[in-house]
């Protein structure tokens, strides 16, 4: 019997909606791109996305920016993180939450996670009391959401400032708090495979009015913070205007423009995420050698990729079945590689960071694959998916 292949594209992205699309030539048209350039009497494309992004996630400000990773180095810069300084921030996660700790010349602390691919918080409380660090930055990796009650009460008994990287759980929650509301800062990206998006850009919301005032000023607003209207008071600026550097990273009217339309409707996108995610899942559930991420029922998931671990395969039979899924057009990513491959690095591929020793993270990393469910797919796609990766495990186990 010949085997299933699938002939979708794991890259492949939907178009962008026709309403961005009006969006963004009714800003060319213009010719004001840059968000300072506006009209009298108009606030900008840039300014209204930040005040509909504020009202989505309950915050009281909003700033938009060049991308996911300039948001955190601005959170970092914002919290007067600098040389020498050591910041905790998950032993799984992806090269731009350490590369943000390193461009501000400080130090990433790697912290163990756990089989629910989480921050381990008994080893980040450990950590906190040999380190003495009062800057977490958590990466929701993947978009798994810890239990953020009990991280939160780790952090605020340590003194532990909380950024949150949450470019893969923007529209996510924790017991109904939005992903990147429990800490005094989150950040998100709109760079194409996530949520939203606009090529590159990222988002910062807070409620702590110094904090963003300083990262308006960092974005390079110059003396133009007046013209940002999810911003805290103008009084608020007295206090930093003269003392933070220009670190340019404004977000441009065009991708705002784009970016809108798309936040409007991700709701309705999330739920079709979610449907694809479920139906791997369970498509996958109870596979012999194969475990599923169980999620737990605090968390509100928006299902844009998913992982699975096989726990007990050696390398050669992890690389086996990538491989096998491969050749039936099914592509995973495997976390577990001597050596980077794409996005895959791990945190001993980091060698700007110190060496350190993770061997919670080292196993689960082992057997650790991923994989994006684009919206281009359909649950039927979904299905077939499942049922190939089954196929391959399978094989594995009758070898």
């Amino acid at each position: 019997m010949d085997k299933r292949i699938f002939t979708g594209n794991f890259t492949q992205q939907e178009p962008i909606p026709e309403a961005a699309i009006d969006a963004a030539i009714a800003v060319m048209r213009s010719g004001r791109l840059h968000r300072y350039n506006t009209a009298p009497g108009e606030d900008g494309e840039v300014a209204a996305l930040e005040q509909e992004f504020a009202a989505f996630t309950g915050a009281k400000y909003c700033l938009a920016v060049a991308s996911g990773g300039y948001a955190m180095g601005s959170a970092l810069r914002a919290l007067g993180v600098g040389p020498g300084d050591r910041v905790l921030t998950n032993g799984f996660t992806l090269a731009p939450v350490p590369g943000a700790i390193a461009a501000v010349n400080a130090e990433p602390v790697f912290v163990e996670v756990t089989e629910s691919l989480t921050i381990d918080l008994d080893d980040l409380a450990a950590k906190i009391a040999a380190t003495g660090s009062k800057t977490l930055l958590l990466s929701h990796m993947r978009g798994h959401l810890c239990d953020m009650d009990r991280l939160m009460e780790i952090c605020d008994a340590g003194g532990v400032a909380v950024i949150e990287d949450c470019a893969h759980t923007m529209g996510g929650a924790w017991n109904g708090v939005p992903s990147g509301r429990h800490g005094i800062v989150g950040c998100y990206s709109t760079q194409t495979y996530k949520h939203l998006n606009s090529g590159e850009g990222g988002l910062l919301v807070s409620d702590d009015a110094e904090l963003m005032a300083k990262a308006v000023m960092l974005s390079g607003s110059y003396m133009l913070f007046g013209r940002h209207t999810a911003s805290p008071p103008l009084e608020t600026f007295e206090k930093v205007k003269y003392v933070t550097p220009n670190v340019s990273g404004r977000l441009d009217n065009l991708r705002a423009a784009i970016l809108r339309p798309q936040l409007a409707d991700l709701p309705a996108q999330i739920a079709r995420w979610n449907a694809l995610y479920r139906t791997v899942e369970e498509g996958l559930r109870n596979t012999p050698g194969l475990q599923v991420i169980e999620r737990p029922p605090q968390e509100d998931i928006v299902g844009s990729s998913i992982q699975l671990r096989l726990p007990r395969a050696t390398a050669e039979e992890v690389t086996g079945v990538v491989k096998g899924c491969a050749a039936r057009g099914v592509e995973l990513k495997w976390f577990g590689a001597a050596e980077p491959v794409g996005f895959t690095s791990r945190y001993d591929s980091w060698r700007y960071a110190p060496a350190q020793s993770l061997p919670k993270t080292d196993h689960i990393l082992a057997g650790l694959l991923d994989m994006r469910l684009p919206l281009t797919f359909s649950t039927d796609d979904a299905a077939l998916i499942a049922e190939i990766i089954r196929d391959e495990v399978l094989a594995l186990n009758a070898a």
